[in-house]
């Protein structure tokens, strides 16, 4: 059986500075920034390449969002804390990066039978007149699938690009092993 193809949408990276910010001074000095303590207790930060946006918090935390891949997450925070240091030189150069969440499509290139799908597949959701697709709970890798009538699928949860694969992998094989869809 060919492997599905994957397109990694969004990967949500996470940085610990081990230092507080003061975000009313680093604001001001960042361009492309919004700032409204009303609205988000963190300043949002955009950069063009990567296409990106951080999200700063005065507690030392940074959560990148908007990259296409692990790589592009990376140096986007690194760009980000670069800018900031230039402000605080007293950063430290050592921090954690963590990537929390990727985000990936596919597309099944089937038509899936949604309710016959709840019936026979474990550990689903599907209530139609809530949202049209079906959520399907994964154990290994533990990441969560939304499926579509369509045969589209988006994972999420994953850690790596290859958990993504491996969850709409094994969730087409499981649908096959059920008759829920051919081969």
């Amino acid at each position: 059986m060919a492997d599905v193809e994957i397109k990694v949408e969004n990967i949500v990276a996470s940085a610990t500075l081990g230092k507080s910010l003061e975000l009313p001074r680093i604001a001001p000095a960042l361009e492309n920034v919004e700032y409204n303590l009303e609205q988000f207790p963190g300043l949002v930060f955009k950069l063009k390449e990567p296409k990106t946006a951080a999200l700063i918090f005065g507690s030392g935390k940074l959560v990148c969002t908007g990259a296409k891949c692990i790589e592009d997450s990376i140096k986007a925070i690194h760009m980000t804390v670069d800018k900031i240091r230039e402000l605080d030189p007293e950063i430290p150069e050592e921090f954690e990066i963590k990537i929390q969440n990727i985000v990936a499509s596919a597309n099944l290139g089937k038509v899936l039978n949604l309710e016959a799908v709840a019936l026979d597949l474990e550990n689903t959701e599907y209530e139609p007149e809530q949202f049209p697709g079906l959520v399907y709970r994964l154990e290994d890798p533990k990441v969560v699938l939304l499926l579509f009538g369509s045969g589209k699928v988006v994972c999420t949860g994953a850690k790596t690009a290859d958990q993504a694969q491996l969850g709409v992998q094994k969730t087409k094989e499981r649908l096959i092993e059920l008759y829920l869809i051919e081969e």
